[in-house]
């Protein structure tokens, strides 16, 4: 099913000519209507910059919550890429056998990590998902079941490194699933709407290119949260630069 919210540059072509129409129904409006005189204009003019004011507000904060998220998603990128290089070395701590196939695994898991942050194609997604939960299950039988035999505190903490590289690929796919939510999309796009249909009314016998800046600014607003919120969507994307160096590390001789 079609997300529109994981599609940036559907937002914008979505977007910016239904708010140039609301304002240019909004100029239509006040031709059809009848004068209302100076004080009903200024009285226009206080409600159009409360509107603004409000809708100001609610951009800035939606902003706010896409900036965090994306943020979120480069710390726990960062975290798990600590977490596989940290379990790497202490593969070390099992037995020679052991911990060369933790290494083994470690190595395949991180490349499809790598794989899962720059994948944009679904069917690549799920196939790259089940070989993740699949050598999810093998690393931690590699470390446990060693330390079943012949535990100890230095083994164990070969445990507790994988444990690590299990949770912090939980935290990592809870952050791309933690989105803004729709409630807050169609809030921004009602005050979007009406605050055009206002500037039309308002500005009703100007010059046709003021009805077009404001529906360029929020348009341009729309595509840059949803470009932000969007994990794979559009161009602003979390690189796995992280994961990345750990591999070369990893695959270097």
């Amino acid at each position: 099913m079609l997300n529109p919210l994981d599609h940036p540059f559907l937002i914008l072509a979505i977007s910016l000519p239904t708010f140039w129409l609301f304002a240019l129904t909004g100029a239509w409006l006040h031709k059809r209507a009848r004068d209302f005189g100076q004080d009903s204009h200024d009285d226009f003019q206080f409600v159009l910059g409360g509107t603004l004011t409000l809708l100001a507000l609610i951009v800035g904060f939606t902003f706010s919550m896409a900036v965090n998220r994306y943020d979120q998603r480069k710390n726990y990128e960062e975290q798990e890429a600590n977490a596989i290089g940290t379990e790497y070395v202490r593969a070390d701590l099992l037995p020679s056998a052991d911990g060369a196939k933790v290494r083994a695994l470690l190595r395949s898991y991180l490349d499809q990590r790598i794989l899962n942050y720059k994948s944009r194609d679904a069917q690549q997604l799920r196939r790259s998902d089940t070989e993740t939960a699949r050598l999810q299950i093998e690393m931690w039988a590699a470390v446990a079941i060693p330390n079943a035999t012949h535990l100890s505190p230095v083994t164990a903490l070969a445990v507790a490194g994988m444990n690590d590289v299990l949770n912090s690929q939980g935290y990592t796919q809870a952050a791309w699933w933690n989105r803004i939510p729709v409630a807050a999309w169609i809030m921004m796009a009602m005050m979007s709407v009406l605050c055009n249909l206002l500037i039309g009314y308002v500005a009703y016998g100007r010059r046709r290119f003021v009805f077009f800046i404001l529906p360029v600014a929020l348009a341009i607003a729309f595509f840059l949260i949803a470009d932000i919120d969007s994990p794979r969507g559009g161009v602003i994307v979390v690189e796995p630069q992280n994961l990345e160096s750990v591999a070369e590390s990893l695959h270097s001789p």
